[in-house]
């Protein structure tokens, strides 16, 4: 399952020490910029983002969350688990910081989104970005077009998906709801 990442140290100790702390739901989600929000506030703090950043996972059920400690702090989703950016020389990285090594999907969907499958999982291409890479873009000419997306991974086509497909095509949940 994507996410599975090593946590920080104080959060295994605090696991430990307080196995049976209650989830957080509804407080934390994922903006379409990758950046993370409180209750609808975008977190400023660079310490703290990170900290989240460092500790996002996701369970057996598709849900994302970030793990604080003994709690676990469930994501709602703006669109995707990750939002990739531009590293400003030809790759990738996830909103975290996490280089992107491998490009094996590229999507789109009816709202002109452009989505990338990568060994980190489904992420929504940050909006700022959608210019500068519009030339890596290319149709066969055809009618309707094939489109194609060029990069240093290769070409890949670009798919067309229906935005409310994602979730169950990729496995994951938008909006995590506790289970009974």
């Amino acid at each position: 399952m994507f996410g599975r990442r090593l946590m920080d140290d104080a959060v295994r100790q605090a696991m430990a020490r307080w196995p049976n702390v209650p989830d957080v739901f509804g407080w934390l989600s994922l903006d379409r910029r990758g950046r993370w929000c409180l209750q609808g506030e975008v977190i400023a703090h660079p310490g703290v983002v990170a900290f989240i950043g460092r500790n996002y996972q996701c369970d057996d059920l598709g849900r994302w969350f970030f793990q604080n400690g003994p709690q676990r702090v469930f994501v709602s989703l703006s669109c995707a688990p990750w939002v990739y950016r531009s590293d400003g020389a030809g790759g990738f990285e996830t909103h975290n910081g996490r280089k992107v090594m491998a490009l094996s999907r590229v999507l789109s969907d009816e709202r002109g989104n452009l989505l990338l499958v990568t060994e980190h999982g489904l992420g929504l291409l940050e909006d700022r970005d959608l210019a500068a890479l519009a030339d890596r873009i290319s149709d066969d000419g055809g009618e309707p077009p094939k489109l194609s997306f060029v990069s240093d991974f290769g070409v890949l086509p670009v798919e067309q998906i229906h935005s409310s497909d994602l979730a169950q095509v990729f496995g994951y949940e938008p909006a995590p709801q506790p289970v009974d």
